[in-house]
């Protein structure tokens, strides 16, 4: 089990990291911008959580201070990581919503806000369901707006055009994990499947980025 998760998540955090840098060297335009920094992004953010994860399979040492940052910068750097695909959205089809802007931005900020409050207990691991439920609430929303917009243009862009479930299906794997993980936590073992998704969504930006070249 230790052996193949992290060697799961390790091939994980280099695809990321190495498909950020890669859409970034070759760039062109700011779709290209747009991707490699949310590849990047996912990457890099994930990295804090998931290293300490590994360490932990293998270290005699209590890291639960370290998941915990981890989280809390992970949580972040997700939110973000969504605001970068929802500019996306904006700069390859052309569309221009700023209700839904404005609706995004202020779910981000609130999510943000409530991933810093100190109720979150993240670096005890005490956290309860009430605020894994509260922080949650906005970012959930954000991906529900975001797999509706991408659904919307399936059909517009045969590189995309599976982003939509990408990102619903790596919601629904998050969702049982964020909040009843701490109960029953056999459920974490979601994550790999969620994670699937992410590589999936990068594979997208890759072929993306490649067919804006040829």
């Amino acid at each position: 089990m230790k052996y193949g998760e992290s060697t799961f998540d390790i091939l994980y955090l280099l695809f990321a990291i190495l498909t950020g840098i890669i859409i970034l060297i070759r760039h062109r335009d700011r779709k290209d911008v747009l991707m490699g920094t949310a590849a990047l992004m996912l990457g890099i953010g994930d990295s804090f959580h998931l290293v300490p994860r590994v360490l932990n399979y293998f270290i005699d040492r209590d890291f639960t201070w370290y998941l915990g940052f981890g989280k809390l910068v992970t949580s972040i750097t997700m939110t973000v990581f969504y605001i970068l695909v929802f500019l996306l959205y904006k700069n390859v089809y052309k569309r221009e919503d700023k209700t839904i802007g404005i609706t995004i931005y202020v779910l981000a900020a609130l999510r943000i806000a409530l991933c810093l409050a100190p109720g979150n207990k993240w670096f005890t691991g005490d956290g309860t369901i009430l605020w894994a439920v509260l922080r949650n609430l906005p970012f959930i929303v954000i991906g529900g707006i975001v797999v509706y917009l991408y659904f919307k243009v399936r059909r517009e862009d045969r590189y995309l055009s599976r982003l939509w479930i990408y990102t619903l299906l790596s919601f629904l794997f998050y969702i049982p994990v964020a909040i009843f993980a701490s109960l029953l936590p056999i459920l974490g073992m979601l994550m790999l499947p969620k994670t699937v998704c992410y590589i999936l969504m990068l594979a997208s930006f890759i072929r993306k980025q490649n067919g804006n070249l040829k």
